[in-house]
């Protein structure tokens, strides 16, 4: 097997002092590797970075036009948003449309990573539900394909009629049978793949414009509403909504847990998967902004570029004492 390879740098003051390992692959519209760093064979759990993935069935099957789901709604879908109060109320409203409620959700509870929301909990001595969980807007898509199924409610078990839908989906879009799954922070299943599998699914979202069945038809729609809704994404200062933002429309990108990171690139018809061995965020966002530069997609002096690709390190007294920076000979 190839070995991870550099990715990202950290240096204090002009020493280096970690360096972040990890895999990437870049694949075109024919589901051909363009190019990869590390071992793009490497076996992953794509944790939340395929959401996109999974919310295919709610609109193949007819469930998202039958409850009048729109564009945010599908942000929300393929979410990993910070618990603010335009995902919950947005979230509270789509229940309430399906005449469901927070109950009715397998995520389980999360405490909000948006200040304003955790301040106004402990404000009103209230505890966090399933509606803070970052995954809430996933569920209640696949609360809407369940009631649209007319199948039980427990919806994350891996015999369930909406995850075997999910199942067929991704190994449909990677093409690849998933070698097993795990089980997500939010109690669902997450499917194994190849690093290639992760970023040829992502290349096919990238090119599905140039298709017209209705799986294609409908990942349009989710890359669009990704693209469109980028703060319902993620939300204010993450790397995904800000380095959507930055992209200006060429790409849809996503993170998942444990230092995963996806770009959907409709303009050059290519998808990106990277994976940082050691699980650490601060590498996966410089990796993915890295490789996003030398596509074009991003300007690396662009703010958001440079907060993500280059962040400067500061003492807790704000001294400046630091930098991350993509490792030498990675891009």
């Amino acid at each position: 097997m190839t070995q991870p390879i550099p990715m990202a740098e950290v240096w204090r003051s002009t020493f280096l002092e970690s360096v972040h390992l990890g895999h990437a692959v870049i694949c075109d519209d024919s589901g051909q590797i363009v190019r990869s760093w590390g071992d793009p064979n490497a076996v992953i759990f794509p944790r939340s970075s395929c959401k996109m993935v999974q919310a295919l069935p709610l609109l193949t099957s007819g469930a998202a036009a039958k409850y009048g789901l729109d564009a945010q709604h599908l942000a929300l879908a393929c979410a990993s948003h910070k618990g603010a109060a335009i995902h919950t109320d947005r979230v509270r409203a789509w229940l309430d449309h399906l005449g469901l409620g927070v109950d009715d959700f397998r995520c389980g509870p999360q405490v909000p990573e948006d200040r304003d929301a955790r301040e106004a909990l402990i404000r009103a001595y209230e505890t966090p539900c399933q509606v803070h969980n970052n995954c809430s807007g996933k569920h209640a898509g696949f609360l809407t394909l369940s009631q649209h199924m007319g199948a039980g409610p427990d919806y994350v078990a891996m015999d369930h009629p909406v995850q075997q839908a999910c199942l067929a989906a991704f190994e449909e879009v990677t093409g690849e049978a998933s070698p097993g799954h795990g089980i997500d922070g939010c109690s669902a299943p997450n499917f194994v793949t190849s690093l290639t599998g992760l970023a040829r699914a992502m290349a096919w979202f990238a090119s599905a414009s140039d298709r017209s069945d209705r799986q294609s038809m409908a990942a349009v729609e989710l890359t669009n509403a990704m693209m469109r809704h980028p703060e319902l994404v993620a939300g204010e200062r993450r790397a995904c909504t800000e380095l959507m933002r930055a992209a200006g429309g060429k790409a849809a990108i996503k993170t998942g847990a444990e230092a995963v990171f996806v770009a959907i690139l409709p303009e050059k018809r290519m998808g990106v998967a990277l994976k940082i061995m050691d699980g650490t965020t601060r590498a996966s966002e410089c990796a993915i902004a890295a490789i996003l530069v030398s596509l074009g997609v991003l300007d690396p002096d662009h703010p958001a570029t440079r907060k993500f690709m280059t962040p400067l390190l500061h003492s807790r007294r704000g001294i400046e004492c630091g930098h991350i920076n993509p490792a030498e000979g990675f891009i």
